[in-house]
């Protein structure tokens, strides 16, 4: 009854979203030579995948594999984030009250 686990695709991709619960959207670029004309054509598509942990976030290179169907939408999960994004990086990492930074905001502004 055992069977041997077959190759999964692996691709490469940048989270372009991040808001729903344990799902990440993965834009994947595709390129491919033209079979008539020979032009070499950009392809984008953005695929659905489980995050268990919710590890990646928005701007994040991830490497992600097929795996069995989880929802409708959702037909591959998270293997691993290849880079994190810096500006997401500076932001988790910075401790900064909200009240500081909208005081900043409001000081900043030309309103009396």
């Amino acid at each position: 009854m055992n069977q041997p686990k077959k190759n999964r695709r692996r691709v490469r991709g940048v989270v372009v979203s991040d808001r729903t619960a344990k799902t990440i959207g993965v834009r994947v670029t595709r390129r491919f030579r033209h079979p008539k004309y020979g032009k070499m054509v950009r392809t984008d598509r953005v695929i659905c995948a489980h995050d268990e942990a919710e590890a990646a976030h928005l701007g994040d290179v991830v490497e992600i594999v097929e795996c069995r169907p989880m929802s409708r939408t959702k037909r591959w999960r998270l293997a691993e984030v290849v880079e994190r994004n810096p500006d997401q990086a500076a932001v988790s990492g910075e401790e900064v009250s909200a009240v500081e930074v909208s005081a900043e905001v409001v000081k900043g502004s030309r309103r009396p």
